[in-house]
């Protein structure tokens, strides 16, 4: 047990992050599945300037200028930019928290700043693979040979993760392993059992 508190109306964002091929996009599919019938856990749709059709998370595709227009109009409660991509999390994500909702949202590690910042209350999620399974599920993208990822993979400085607020769940193995992980962590920082959820 973490400790969280069992009163799920006091809010919460739960911010999942980790490395491109950790499967960050599959754990939290397999918690909405999970939560589909729990009106108190719900899912950001993150704003993104990507094409709708380039695969992966559901998300609203926006033109960069439309991204910029409103991050100006103040429409975005986190907003971030990696990988040549802008990234936003609406503002009514912060609404939701506020009136008790637990929301779980694909993050950055470079905005936890942001979140930490904007939300009462953030617990993070990091969902980490091995390297091997890393370069494997990159590979499976086409982009590079799996001798040029696994390198560039152990050359990165390890990313540490440490604060209080931050759990790691390793998807190195099947889905259903680490799935099954996020899933009690969500059902105990909403203080209900597994079997009634």
């Amino acid at each position: 047990m973490h400790g969280y508190p069992s009163d799920h109306r006091s809010g919460a964002i739960i911010v999942v992050v980790g490395p491109s091929g950790a499967g960050k996009d599959s754990v939290i599919g397999f918690a909405a599945q999970h939560f589909a019938s729990r009106a108190e856990i719900d899912f950001v749709r993150r704003v993104i300037t990507r094409p709708s059709d380039a695969g992966g998370e559901d998300h609203e595709s926006v033109s960069e200028g439309d991204f910029d227009a409103r991050f100006e109009a103040g429409d975005f409660a986190v907003a971030w930019q990696a990988h040549g991509l802008k990234y936003g999390i609406p503002r009514e994500a912060l609404d939701r928290v506020r009136a008790g909702r637990i929301l779980i949202a694909n993050g950055s590690r470079g905005a936890l700043a942001q979140f930490r910042e904007v939300f009462p209350k953030v617990v993070v999620v990091n969902i980490t693979a091995s390297p091997q399974v890393l370069a494997k599920r990159l590979v499976a993208r086409g982009r590079e040979t799996e001798a040029d990822i696994l390198k560039r993979l152990q050359r990165q400085a390890p990313d540490i993760l440490d604060d209080a607020d931050v759990i790691t769940i390793d998807n190195s193995g099947p889905l259903d392993i680490a799935g099954s992980r996020f899933v009690a962590l969500v059902a105990e920082l909403c203080g209900m059992t597994l079997a009634a959820s």
